[in-house]
């Protein structure tokens, strides 16, 4: 199982691994410190909590079209991050999901997570990877800009983009 190391542009250090089926509680315990706007923003729903359900769906997977990677400050142990790939099955296409803990926005994780599964979506063979956002979700998405994705209209719903990047 790979492991990366990684330091954020505000000098965070980070350890990254991917999730075990053991990690259930972890997740669940991570969840609770995310805001309730990127709870929303994330699942595209109004919850209040993450459901033990969604949890093992992102904790029991197969590791092979679909990848969920855990993020822990290497100073404190904390987890600061989720980020999810979900690969389609033609192997063409992945959809990314990122959550960032409340009291670490604003240090450069979701940069270093995306680029992760940027290059972790390469490495398997995905051409293009994607999101659905809320439009509503102005930072993820001039993050998402920034790092060359182009953004769309969602068909049928005109509260939600579609940002996506092709993959060389």
């Amino acid at each position: 199982m790979n492991n990366w190391r990684i330091v954020t542009r505000s000098g965070l250090k980070l350890n990254i691994r991917a999730v075990t089926s053991d990690d259930d509680a972890l997740l669940s315990d991570f969840f609770h410190h995310i805001r309730p706007e990127d709870l929303r923003f994330r699942f595209l729903s109004s919850i209040n909590e993450v459901g033990a359900e969604q949890i093992r769906r992102m904790t029991h997977i197969d590791h092979k079209a679909n990848e969920t990677y855990v993020a822990f400050s290497e100073d404190d142990g904390v987890v600061v991050a989720v980020a999810a790939l979900a690969g389609d099955e033609a192997k063409q296409k992945g959809e990314v999901a990122i959550s960032v803990h409340a009291d670490h926005h604003h240090q450069g994780i979701g940069w270093e997570m995306l680029t992760l599964l940027a290059d972790q979506a390469a490495a398997r063979g995905l051409k293009t990877i994607e999101s659905i956002e809320s439009r509503n979700n102005h930072e993820a998405i001039e993050v998402e800009r920034n790092m060359g994705f182009a953004v769309s209209s969602y068909p049928g719903d005109n509260t939600l983009v579609l940002v996506s990047k092709q993959l060389s």
